[in-house]
C-alpha cells in the first residue's frame, strides 16, 4: 500500500513538475522498487539472537548460561537466567534464576514455580541455590531446572507461574526459542571463554 502511494506521488510529480520530485522515469522505478524491498524485509519475522554464553570462572570451573529479558502479564520486567556449572567433570547442577525488579516484587521461596505446556503437561520447579551463591535478594528466585530438562526432548511454548510474597502469582510467557536455549545448556560441554567473575556472588 505504501509503495502504491509513493508511486502515485511520483506520477503526480511527473505531470505537474513539482521541483522536489523531478526524477527521471528510470529513477522513479528504481526508487519504488527499493521502497518495496525495504517494506517486505521489514515485515519478515526477526530471528531471535542466541544468548548462550560460556564462562571459565576459575581453573576447572565452567558455567554455561542463557539470559533472556521477559515481562509478566502485569508488565513487570524479569530476567530469566538458566545456567549449568561444572567443576571439572562433575555437574554441580542446572538452575533457573528469575530476577525481578527490586522493591517491585518479593519471590515466595516456600513455593515452587509452575511451568505449563499447551500439551497439558505441568512441571513444578523447587527452590534450590547453587553452591557458589551465598544469598539472593528478595526479588530473585532460583530453582532446580534439571528435572524439567530431563523430561523434555523438544522446545515448546510455556506459561510460567512465579509465586510472590503478598501479591498474586506472576504469569510469564516463555517462547520456544528460550526453551531451546535451556535444552542446549543441558547438552553443551565445551567452548573456551575468558575467565570472568562468578555468577551471582
Amino acid at each position: 500500500m505504501l509503495g502504491a502511494l509513493v508511486w502515485g506521488l511520483l506520477r503526480l510529480s511527473g505531470k505537474h513538475r513539482m521541483p522536489c520530485f523531478r526524477l527521471g522515469r528510470r529513477y522513479q522505478t528504481l526508487l519504488v522498487g527499493l521502497l518495496a524491498t525495504v517494506m517486505v524485509w521489514a515485515t519478515l519475522p526477526q530471528v531471535a539472537q542466541a544468548s548462550l554464553h560460556t564462562y571459565r570462572e576459575r581453573p576447572g570451573q565452567v558455567t554455561y548460561r542463557s539470559r533472556q529479558s521477559l515481562r509478566d502479564y502485569a508488565d513487570r520486567a524479569w530476567q530469566a537466567i538458566a545456567f549449568k556449572r561444572l567443576q571439572g567433570e562433575a555437574l554441580q547442577g542446572i538452575y533457573l534464576r528469575l530476577v525481578g525488579f527490586p522493591g517491585a516484587v518479593r519471590v515466595d521461596r516456600q513455593q515452587p514455580i509452575v511451568l505449563l505446556a499447551p500439551t497439558g503437561q505441568q512441571w513444578q520447579l523447587a527452590w534450590e541455590v547453587d553452591p557458589q551463591t551465598q544469598a539472593l535478594p528478595d526479588s530473585v528466585g532460583q530453582y532446580d531446572l534439571q528435572p524439567f530438562l530431563a523430561d523434555l526432548n523438544h522446545a515448546l511454548p510455556l506459561e510460567m507461574q512465579i509465586p510472590l510474597d503478598g501479591m498474586p502469582v506472576a504469569d510469564v510467557r516463555i517462547a520456544p526459542f528460550i526453551v531451546a536455549e535451556w535444552l542446549q545448556i543441558k547438552t553443551t560441554n565445551d567452548s573456551p571463554s575468558p575467565v570472568v567473575p562468578t555468577l551471582g556472588k
